[in-house]
């Protein structure tokens, strides 16, 4: 079955509209014959005529009316999904796939994200909290634009991994803890502790830490939701240890917050797919290193 070309539905269309060949045919920039062939060739597949001639003015028959109101409507489709095409290759608009942990999406992400819908508030940034190991691999099947994971990572072919932040790990404690002015892996493995799941970075990094000292504490609880563990420290469950961004607002009076001796850290990196970067992303990535020297 052949298919009906959108120029020809054009093309009946505006002489609709105009009431005649020749007038089409100067508004399509059209040579009349070739609109005439239009009209015949749509006659020939619909199996009916589709427009009459009455007094010298052209009229659609009732089965032109039928195919000039879903015709119009097609038209208009089309002409919708091309301006909204042309608006993301122009970076006025798009969608934008981005994965980051919790802890990222918690304070940081919301700071880019409020930075970004001030330049450009039709760029719809949809957030999946996935891992770094997760976040990486979407990034590589095509199924994100950007990625937050927690550095170091190895190389991943097709993927730039770009350094972001690096924020100090502190501990948090109860505020009627008594405390020293720095702490150590010896007086926290000591207390009740409440720490990261097992799956994040942040867990290796900080049990890590600890064994550097020669401790291996057994956690009370671990938890993958930063602000559901200071929830716990104020409460005076166990102390933790989270990164602090200078950006953050203080804690919770009930918590205080201690450097570490030795000093942590925790870095994090921007990644997405190498070659061409659609505007609406390259947005998203300016907003992102904006951040990074807050």
């Amino acid at each position: 079955m052949r298919e009906i070309s959108l120029d020809r539905l054009r093309t009946l269309v505006a002489i609709a509209d105009r009431g005649s060949f020749a007038e089409a045919a100067q508004a399509l920039h059209l040579a009349p014959p070739t609109v005439s062939l239009h009209i015949a060739e749509l006659e020939s597949r619909i199996g009916a005529p589709l427009l009459s001639r009455k007094r010298g003015h052209v009229r659609p028959s009732p089965i032109g009316e039928v195919l000039l109101e879903r015709a119009r409507r097609l038209l208009s489709d089309v002409e919708s999904a091309l301006d909204d095409v042309e608006r993301q290759v122009q970076g006025l608009a798009g969608r934008v796939r981005l994965g980051a942990s919790t802890g990222a999406i918690a304070h940081l992400l919301p700071q880019a994200l409020s930075r970004l819908r001030q330049h450009h508030p039709d760029i719809d940034v949809q957030i999946a909290v996935l891992t770094s190991h997760d976040t990486l691999n979407r990034l590589a099947q095509g199924t994100l634009d950007v990625g937050l994971v927690a550095l170091p990572q190895p190389a991943v072919a097709g993927l730039v991994i770009r350094p972001w932040r690096r924020d100090p790990v502190m501990a948090f404690i109860p505020a009627d803890w008594p405390c020293p002015a720095r702490v150590t892996a010896a007086w926290l493995a000591a207390r009740p502790l409440i720490l990261n799941d097992a799956s994040t970075r942040l867990s290796r990094l900080t049990n890590e830490w600890f064994a550097s000292a020669g401790h291996h504490p057994a956690p009370r609880i671990e938890l993958n939701y930063n602000d559901a563990i200071k929830s716990l420290v104020a409460a005076g469950y166990g102390a933790a240890l989270l990164p602090h961004e200078a950006s953050t607002p203080e804690p919770d009076t009930r918590i205080v917050m201690r450097p570490l001796r030795p000093a942590l850290w925790r870095e994090l990196g921007v990644a997405h797919r190498t070659g061409d970067i659609e505007r609406s992303t390259q947005h998203v990535l300016d907003a992102l290193w904006d951040l990074r020297a807050r």
